[in-house]
C-alpha cells in the first residue's frame, strides 16, 4: 500500500463532483479534511489530477463472512481491502456473524455500518450465518442487534419452505410489526432480505425502512413502496446468479426453480419500474456470501442496464447514498474520503471500474 506522509497537503486538480450538477475546479486535502482554499503557506504538496467523487458506497456488503459462515480476521481485512481499492470507502454491512469492530481502528479501510447479524426463521435460511429463532423471539432479537449495529437490523424475510417446494414468507405480520416498532424506539432502521412477492406487502405495512433485493415487487407493491419511501438495493450483480441457482435446485424444488427465473427475468423492468415510481434505489453487490468482493462498478453498471440515467445510477454509490446513510460526502471540512478517475463518470460509469486514485481518511492508499 501507498501513503501520503500524515503531514503533507493533497491537492486534486481537475473537476470535483460534489453533487450530480455542481463540480469545483479543484480541492485540497489538510490534516485528512477537504476544504476549497488553498492552504496559505503550503509545503510538501502532492497533486492528483482527475475527476473526483465521494468514496464510493456498497450499501449490501459481507466483511467477515463467506459461502460457509464467519471468517478469520485475515480474510475479513482482505475483503475490506478488495472493496476499498475498487473505490468502495463506506459499507453498511448487510448482516454478518463476525466481530469486525476492529475494523474501525483502521484508518486504512473502509467506513463500516452494521447491521448485526442476520436475523431468521428456523432452518430458513443459510447455515451458520443467522440467528435462527421463531416468532414469539422476534422482538427480543431484534431488539439484541439494535444495540450490536450502528443504526440497522437485518431479517430474513423470505426464503424456501421445503414443505411448500418454493418461497414463502418467514413471519406473520404481527411479529414484525412489533420487531420493526421495538428497532424503530432504540433508534435503529430495518431493512429485510425478500426474493419473493408475498412477504413485501406486510413488511412495508409494518413500517420497514429497506428491502434487500427487492425483485419480487409488483405493480401493486410498487406504488406501496413509493408512498412510503420504503428504499430497495437490488443487489443485481447477486440477481445474475438466480439462473445458476435454479439450475442446482431444480430437481428437488421444481416450483422454487421456476419462481426464480421469473425473478430473474424481470429483473431488470422490476428495478425501472421501481425507479419511475420514485423509489429510492441504492447499489449494493451482495458480496461476502458466494460473491467476490471488489463489484461496486459492476453494480453500478447494472442499473444503468436496467434504465436508471448514469447521473442517478452514480448517485445510488456516491451523494444520495451518502446522505441516506447519514454520511459526508465532498462538503467543506469533511473527512477526505474520496476517488478520483480519468474522465468524468457521469459520461460513463464504466469508468468507475479503474480508480486513478482512492483517498482514505485524507491519505493516498491506492
Amino acid at each position: 500500500m501507498r501513503y501520503m506522509s500524515d503531514h503533507a497537503v493533497l491537492h486534486v486538480k481537475g473537476r470535483v463532483l460534489v453533487g450530480p450538477e455542481e463540480v469545483r475546479d479543484g480541492l485540497w486535502v489538510v490534516d485528512g479534511r477537504i476544504s476549497y482554499d488553498r492552504p496559505a503557506g503550503a509545503r510538501d504538496v502532492r497533486t492528483v489530477e482527475g475527476w473526483a467523487l465521494p468514496g464510493l458506497v456498497d450499501a449490501h456488503c459481507h466483511v467477515g463472512l463467506d459461502a460457509h459462515g464467519p471468517v478469520s480476521e485475515d480474510v475479513a481485512e482482505k475483503q475490506a481491502l478488495t472493496d476499498r481499492d475498487a473505490g468502495t470507502l463506506l459499507i453498511r454491512d448487510a448482516g454478518s456473524p463476525s466481530d469486525t469492530r476492529w475494523i474501525d481502528d483502521r484508518d486504512d479501510l473502509p467506513a463500516i455500518i452494521r447491521a448485526g447479524r442476520h436475523i431468521a426463521r428456523t432452518r430458513r435460511y443459510i447455515r451458520n450465518y443467522a440467528w435462527e429463532i421463531e416468532p414469539e423471539d422476534l422482538v427480543a432479537y431484534v431488539a439484541q442487534e439494535a444495540r450490536r449495529g450502528d443504526g440497522w437490523v437485518k431479517l430474513v424475510g423470505d426464503w424456501i419452505d421445503r414443505d411448500a417446494g418454493d418461497l414463502s414468507a418467514c413471519w406473520p405480520r404481527e411479529a414484525v410489526q412489533a420487531a420493526i416498532a421495538e428497532a424503530h424506539r432504540l433508534g435503529a432502521r430495518v431493512t429485510a432480505h425478500c426474493f419473493a412477492e408475498d412477504s413485501l406487502r406486510d413488511l412495508v405495512e409494518a413500517g420497514i425502512d429497506c428491502i434487500e433485493h427487492a425483485t419480487g415487487l409488483t405493480e401493486e407493491t410498487i406504488p406501496l413502496f413509493a408512498e412510503r419511501g420504503v428504499a430497495i438495493v437490488p443487489t443485481l450483480v447477486n440477481i445474475a446468479t438466480f439462473p445458476r441457482l435454479a439450475r442446482g435446485g431444480e430437481s428437488k424444488f421444481p416450483r422454487w426453480s421456476a419462481h426464480m427465473r421469473r425473478l430473474y427475468e424481470r429483473r431488470y423492468d422490476t428495478v425501472r419500474a421501481a425507479y419511475d415510481a420514485g423509489i429510492p434505489v441504492y447499489v449494493g453487490t451482495d458480496a461476502g456470501g458466494s460473491l467476490a468482493h471488489g463489484l461496486v462498478a459492476g453494480e453500478v453498471a447494472e442499473l444503468v442496464t436496467a434504465g436508471i440515467p448514469p447521473v442517478r445510477a452514480l448517485s445510488a454509490t456516491t451523494w444520495g447514498a451518502r446522505r441516506w446513510l447519514g454520511r459526508p460526502g465532498l462538503e467543506e471540512g469533511a473527512p477526505a474520503d474520496l476517488v478520483v478517475y480519468e474522465a468524468d463518470p457521469r459520461a460513463d460509469v464504466r469508468v468507475l471500474a479503474a480508480p486513478r486514485r482512492v483517498v482514505l481518511n485524507g491519505r493516498i492508499v491506492g
